[in-house]
């Protein structure tokens, strides 16, 4: 007969676990507890990446196989020790989103059915600075994950040249992201003007394979380097965080090197703790050094200068100063 009910221990507190024995992910058979388990075994890399940060949580009661909601609010009857903080989406609604103070934080929402963890690119306790600068591949149709590998070894060697250090994980869905932790000294805005730059200048040194165009008609079959995911309130999942597919995937930090070989669908909540264990945390540096952007922003100054407008912003965002029209080309000559 299935337990109801279980308790664990994370971070000095006794945590209630309903329903252990529910299958989350159908592939292999995990359970939520299993799910728990796994965050337990990866709790000091993981607190290293989220802690500290509001996150947005997606639920799935029924697991990855089932239905799914966004979570913005934490909602009534969340426990009183459960640390939250305000955020707001572009056009000003505020709502209290979830902490991940420790680990309790985290495993509170996975009883909660959360399967997808997206944390914002700031400190809950500072959140007018960007910390995070996040490179986003997005392999759109026709588009192989050798064509995203060769993209990130392309973004390696931009930040190398200016001195920059960056840090990369799989999406644990098609693609790659690309990581700096920066300096204390830009906002969401700061942060997205220097997206927009790398994403440009990749552009220019490889037309052939990367793309800088917002509007999917003019990609083209090339990776395209999603810069809005650094406008301000984006979110992106979550660094260690399994994903809602039924194989359990991980959005896993890797070395370098390993990109040229990596397999995204082979990283999951079965083996990422072993890996861990016997390679140790890829990321474990990231937060030693922050980095400057200063270059990048210049570069994004230049353009301006050139007689470049700002890239096109997500539709659900206000019109922002220096932006192109927000439609199409092929929409626009339709348009009386």
């Amino acid at each position: 007969m299935a337990s109801e009910e279980t308790t664990v221990e994370a971070s000095g507190r006794e945590l209630r676990i309903t329903s252990p024995d529910k299958v989350f992910f159908k592939t292999r058979g995990e359970t939520k507890l299993d799910l728990v388990h796994y965050y337990q075994a990866v709790e000091e890399p993981i607190l290293a990446a989220l802690g500290g940060r509001p996150t947005l949580m997606q639920r799935f009661p029924d697991g990855a196989h089932g239905k799914s909601f966004f979570q913005k609010r934490v909602g009534a009857g969340a426990p009183d020790w459960l640390q939250q903080t305000e955020v707001a989406t572009p056009n000003g609604t505020t709502s209290n989103a979830l902490v991940i103070a420790d680990l309790a934080h985290l495993l509170w929402a996975v009883n909660m059915g959360c399967l997808g963890f997206h944390p914002w690119p700031f400190m809950a306790d500072d959140p007018e600075v960007t910390d995070e600068l996040r490179i986003d591949l997005d392999p759109g149709p026709g588009v192989t994950f050798d064509m995203v590998r060769e993209t990130a070894y392309e973004v390696k060697a931009l930040f190398d040249g200016e001195g920059i250090t960056s840090f990369v994980k799989t999406s644990g869905s098609k693609g790659l992201h690309i990581f700096v932790r920066l300096r204390p000294d830009w906002n969401g805005y700061g942060v997205r003007s220097a997206a927009v730059a790398v994403a440009r200048e990749l552009e220019r040194r490889r037309p052939d394979l990367i793309t800088a165009q917002w509007w999917k008609e003019d990609r083209g079959t090339r990776v395209f380097v999603d810069y809005n995911q650094n406008a301000p309130h984006k979110t992106v999942f979550g660094t260690w965080c399994v994903r809602p597919r039924v194989g359990g995937q991980v959005s896993c930090p890797i070395p370098w090197d390993e990109v040229a070989t990596v397999e995204i669908d082979d990283l999951t909540l079965a083996n990422v703790p072993a890996k861990i264990a016997a390679e140790g945390n890829p990321w474990a540096a990231m937060n030693d050094a922050p980095q400057s952007i200063d270059t990048l922003i210049d570069w994004y100054d230049r353009d301006l200068d050139d007689g470049m407008m700002d890239a096109p912003w997500p539709p659900q965002y206000p019109k922002m100063p220096n932006e192109p029209p927000r439609v199409s080309a092929s929409r626009a000559k339709k348009e009386p």
